[in-house]
């Protein structure tokens, strides 16, 4: 059984790490790779608060995702 704190913890240092914690492949490999293009555009700025919403559900999933099962 998955924890959700150590999924959020995960997810709050790499962005798909806790999905990847729980079990949740694809769903990891597409957040990291959303959170690198939106970190890669935070040089024009439009990739700051996208950035910020692919980090925050990241995180939120992932302890949904643990306490779920």
């Amino acid at each position: 059984m998955a924890s959700p704190l150590v999924a959020v913890i995960l997810s709050f240092f790499i962005p798909g790490l806790g999905q990847l914690y729980t079990g949740q492949l694809m769903k990891a490999i597409v957040l990291f790779v959303l959170a690198v293009i939106f970190g890669a555009l935070s040089i024009i700025w439009i990739g700051i608060p996208l950035y910020l919403v692919v980090w925050i559900y990241s995180m939120y999933d992932a302890y949904v995702t643990a306490k779920g099962e």
